[in-house]
């Protein structure tokens, strides 16, 4: 009889440390207020949903910016929202490549930086470079 209370007690304690570990935490960050360094935005904000391994981008450009690429570009937007899959890698956050193998660029993330970096990579050579500066950074966590 002792044998099957010393079992179950076990088993329970397994059972709640077991439970624990499969609370799983989202984080989700939002920068807003984004200013670029090349262009000019009304709305500028990343939201990058860590769960879920995705980057949303909401911008509207300003009339001077979206008349410069309009020009060249009549699929140019002034309003429009880009979604990009992101994954983490030595404590940065890193978006998708674009135009890989040769050449690509992604966007570079740093937890509760302003900062976003733009790096880029032609053959094996690469270069890091600050992109936007953002007014606000807010980091959400949610339990689960």
């Amino acid at each position: 009889m002792k044998i099957d209370k010393l079992k179950i007690n076990f088993f329970l304690v397994l059972f709640f440390f077991l439970s624990l570990s499969t609370l799983g935490y989202s984080q989700t960050m939002i920068l807003s207020g984004c200013k670029n360094l090349k262009d000019s935005f009304l709305k500028n904000e990343y939201i990058l949903d860590l769960k879920n391994s995705l980057m949303t981008r909401n911008y509207i450009y300003d009339n001077k910016t979206y008349k410069k690429y309009r020009i060249t570009d009549l699929s140019v937007k002034k309003e429009n929202t880009i979604e990009k899959f992101i994954y983490e890698e030595e404590g940065l956050i890193l978006t998708d490549k674009v135009g890989y193998p040769q050449f690509f660029t992604q966007l570079v993330f740093k937890k509760n930086s302003p900062i976003i970096e733009i790096k880029t990579v032609i053959n094996n050579e690469e270069g890091i470079m600050k992109m936007s500066t953002c007014k606000k950074v807010e980091v959400f966590e949610k339990e689960s």
